[in-house]
């Protein structure tokens, strides 16, 4: 028996093969989080996100992101999303945190721009 709805949402919860999250934005937890250019990337990144209160730390995040992005040649703009409602959806519970095609790859530490390059590379970026 699910309590308010909760298990028949996850049975709901399907990927979409053609997407470059593997499935990250097409679940349906993520309705306000759904990215049209995840349905459009095939294989690269289609965005990335810093989350975050505003702090120090975040801003320190969001300004090497944008570096390690720069650097690469990588033509996706960052977003820096303070509003904690849609960063709760993500599941994070410290910030900052690094979100790639819609999927969480950092939480609670401002990266410097070489760990966010070396991170886009070991993802395959």
């Amino acid at each position: 028996m699910a309590l308010f709805g909760f298990g028949k949402k996850n049975e709901e919860t399907k990927k979409s093969p053609d997407c470059a999250c593997n499935g990250g934005c097409a679940s349906s937890e993520a309705t306000e989080i759904v990215n049209d250019c995840c349905l459009e990337a095939k294989n690269g990144v289609c965005c990335i996100k810093v989350l975050g209160t505003g702090c120090p730390s975040c801003h320190a995040l969001l300004e090497n992101t944008n570096a390690a992005v720069k650097s690469m040649g990588i033509s996706v703009d960052v977003e820096y999303v303070t509003d904690l409602k849609k960063i709760m959806e993500y599941g994070v519970m410290s910030m900052p945190a690094l979100v790639l095609n819609e999927k969480v790859v950092s939480m609670g530490k401002a990266l410097k721009t070489v760990d966010v390059e070396k991170l886009l590379h070991k993802l395959g970026f």
